[in-house]
């Protein structure tokens, strides 16, 4: 069960943010959208990162009505998370307009989509979904810029022993054998072994960023969101669940309010507290496993 909610208020404990830079994938909708709408609300300027213009304009202008926002301060980029050009050319795109990136929220994702979902590299949907900004915020403001990943408790659901078979990362006969396999439990796999990615590549900047940046992962609790489009009936559960209001609070609190010190490298879990030992698996804490997956990246993302 979780917990009751800590103390930590967003309209309370959230420090003034005026002259803060920051972005958020998938901030058009749900955790995003509401990790948007505190930060607005505290004088940060938003950059809302979506695949839809028509979806983000929309949100924008709800945005600032509900914060009174001004039109400056809350801008729009495209980035379509499921293709690795759009990732590039959305970096790009904001790099363009600003010299420094204060936080970044890595907000955006799919959850236990059909396994024939692939990217447009052919890599894994819910896998497949900028340094020198961030090092810009860490010289200008003198203070470490922070970098927020979502991740799940479903990162648990990984395949053991290793946490990744990386055959299934991406389209091939090696994957079709793989989900046949693991049958109706497939997307589950699919899912935990992107959400475990996320744990491990924010351990993997914890660590060698540490100079710069504050890196840590997030699991937002139980959440109702559009994320359970995809389950049938047992997406109707996902009604019964906590309020994107409420997910968000986690990654507010680490992306605003934490200290520092304290959060960098560790998976942080509802309401802004982090996880004691032994509650992340063994899994997201192999250096092994993420030295494979790093590797592995590195050879899939040459080129782009």
């Amino acid at each position: 069960m979780i917990p009751p909610p800590t103390n930590f208020k967003p309209e309370r404990d959230i420090p003034d943010l005026s002259g803060q830079i920051a972005l958020i994938t998938g901030g058009n909708a749900g955790l995003g959208y509401q990790t948007a709408k505190q930060l607005l609300l505290k004088g940060a300027k938003v950059y809302i990162a979506a695949h839809s213009p028509e979806k983000a304009t929309e949100a924008i202008k709800r945005l600032r009505t509900e914060t009174s926002a001004t039109e400056d301060q809350v801008h729009f980029v495209k980035l379509d998370l499921a293709d690795l050009r759009s990732v590039r050319a959305g970096a790009a795109d904001f790099l363009a307009r600003e010299e420094r990136l204060d936080i970044l929220f890595n907000n955006g994702g799919c959850m236990t989509t059909p396994v024939e979902q692939l990217t447009v590299q052919n890599f894994n949907l819910q896998f497949g979904t900028n340094i020198p900004a961030l090092r810009s915020s860490h010289v200008a403001r003198g203070l470490p810029a922070r970098v927020i990943n979502l991740s799940s408790w479903a990162h648990n659901l990984a395949p053991a022993p290793t946490g990744f078979v990386l055959d299934t990362l991406r389209d091939g006969e090696m994957r079709n054998k793989q989900t046949k396999k693991w049958g109706m439990l497939a997307p589950w796999r699919l899912y935990g072994q992107s959400k475990l990615g996320n744990l491990l590549i924010s351990n993997y900047f914890a660590r060698e960023y540490s100079d710069i940046l504050v890196s840590c992962a997030v699991h937002p609790g139980f959440i109702s969101t559009d994320l359970g489009q995809h389950q049938g009936v047992m997406g109707l559960s996902f009604r019964m669940f906590y309020t994107a209001s409420m997910g968000a609070q986690t990654q507010l609190w680490a992306g605003t309010a934490a200290p520092a010190a304290q959060i960098n490298g560790k998976y942080l879990i509802p309401w802004a507290r982090i996880a004691e030992p032994g509650v992340a698996n063994q899994m997201s804490q192999s250096l092994e496993t993420e030295s494979m997956l790093v590797v592995w990246m590195k050879r899939e993302l040459n080129g782009f």
